[in-house]
């Protein structure tokens, strides 16, 4: 199930909600493990198992954690077991046939068969979560969780369950034990689930079929304009997608009392890609961050150390993104320009005027995404070599016009909607005490009800409805 769909609007929410307002405090969170259950098994309910498996697991751990806080030892063999146990599961499903099919079975000539298993929707995004908790009471960041269906609610609260945010178990320690619903905070929630999900169906799903239809053209037919053009509406996409996914997350948590840290900060705002990587999926980067990057060193040691901790947290992140050999190859490249930015480019950028270092941020980041989404090496090379003019059809034709100016005020709203402009605006004038204020204040639900209107019919008319993360 996703949140873009008529049956999670109109049904699934309605029910969560309306029970779980109607529960006490102390039924809630079991009536939260309930339903991100049901959640999670509406689709792959063979794959519940796993995951109360998953929750178990990390429960006793933590709790075996805690319980030998003063035997450093037997502490830290809790915390390994359910490091090799959570990893072992993610890898077994992740990458059993990427291993077996693309490097023993290519290397030695060997013919051992794959299983083919699905990829259990989301397995990255609760894995790390679970993961979390464990490191941090073993920290000692976090309390121990004493009752094991809160825990278990953390583990698959629905909101974020499939793509996200990553939520560290100390960020929400305190709220799960005791939290406060109140009014404004659920008409928040409203109202970021509503940009989030206006942001998906109205933007990343509009321009996501402009790129399928261009990614479609063969190769040959395609002209460079095109092809530029494409990747463009591609990084679009994937930005709204994705973007729009942690904002509805963030509004549903608010609804129950919640509050996720932003996933997102205007990424294709960036100057550096340093900085574009303090910006894009802050979760899972801050993740890396505290639990491989500062345990090995960060950068508190020599340059060369440094370097190495770079490199192998962005070969994690890329491996952690898929069982494919695009996306360790996206990894390493941007773990190389990390490193190059860390030793000297970020010196040479600073002296350069901000539309440069934008431009050239932008330039990397369309690259890194061409990288990302071809998964077939021949079908990505091919499409290079459009953008370069080998093997496409000319420069440009009608064809390309035609699509400029047929989508040219999308595509400047799309522009607008990439940075803070839209935000400030809205809190300078939602926010203001005076009579312009009051106007918004009554404006905005109004608005609300008009765009899920807009948004149900568009997903009744159209079938073209993708969540680009829901597969890592």
């Amino acid at each position: 199930m996703v949140f873009s769909t008529l049956e999670f609007l109109f049904l699934y929410l309605i029910v969560a909600l309306g029970f779980y307002y109607l529960f006490p405090r102390k039924w809630r969170n079991i009536w939260l493990l309930i339903i991100s259950l049901v959640f999670y098994g509406w689709g792959e309910p063979i794959y519940l198992f796993l995951m109360i498996f998953t929750i178990v697991v990390d429960y006793v751990c933590g709790y075996m954690v805690d319980k030998y806080r003063s035997d450093k030892k037997k502490a830290k063999t809790a915390l390994i077991v359910s490091v090799i146990l959570n990893l072992a599961i993610l890898g077994f499903f992740k990458y059993y046939d990427f291993i077996v099919g693309s490097i023993i079975n290519g290397i030695f000539r060997t013919n051992i068969p794959l299983l083919g298993l699905s990829l259990p929707i989301g397995i990255s995004f609760y894995t790390f979560q679970a993961l979390s908790y464990v490191i941090d009471v073993y920290r000692g960041d976090a309390s121990v969780q004493k009752r094991i269906t809160s825990f278990g609610a953390y583990v698959t609260l629905f909101p974020q369950l499939i793509a996200g945010p990553i939520v560290r178990y100390k960020d929400v320690d305190d709220a799960l034990n005791e939290r406060r619903e109140t009014v404004d905070l659920f008409a928040s929630g409203i109202r970021t689930f509503m940009a989030g999900l206006a942001k998906k169906i109205l933007l990343a799903n509009v321009v996501g079929e402009l790129w399928s239809n261009i990614r479609a053209v063969p190769y040959g037919e395609r002209t460079v304009l095109a092809a530029w053009i494409g990747i463009i509406f591609y990084s679009l996409q994937l930005y709204f997608d994705f973007s729009a996914y942690s904002d509805m997350a963030i509004g549903l948590g608010k609804m129950m009392g919640f509050r996720f840290l932003e996933n997102f900060n205007y990424p294709y705002i960036a100057d550096s890609i340093t900085d574009f990587w303090r910006r894009w999926h802050m979760s899972l980067s801050t993740w890396f961050r505290d639990n491989v990057y500062f345990p090995l060193g960060g950068s508190r040691c020599s340059l060369f150390k440094t370097y190495r901790n770079l490199f192998i947290v962005w070969m994690l992140t890329g491996i952690w993104h898929g069982a494919y050999w695009n996306y360790i190859l996206w990894g390493v490249f941007y773990g190389v320009i990390l490193m190059m930015e860390k030793g000297f480019l970020l010196k040479l950028l600073e002296k350069l005027p901000k539309a440069i270092r934008h431009i050239y941020t932008l330039l990397i980041v369309l690259f890194g995404w061409l990288i990302f989404v071809f998964e077939s090496t021949s079908e990505g090379w091919a499409y290079v070599k459009n953008m370069f003019g080998v093997g496409a059809a000319g420069l440009a034709n009608s064809g390309d016009a035609y699509l400029i100016l047929r989508n040219l005020v999308f595509i400047a709203i799309m522009i607008i909607a990439c940075t803070p402009l839209p935000k400030k605006l809205f809190y300078k004038l939602y926010f203001n005490e005076n009579k312009t204020g009051k106007i918004w204040r009554v404006l905005v639900p109004v608005g609300c009800v008009v765009l899920l209107v807009v948004c149900t019919a568009y997903m009744v008319d159209s079938s073209f409805n993708p969540f680009l993360y829901f597969r890592f």
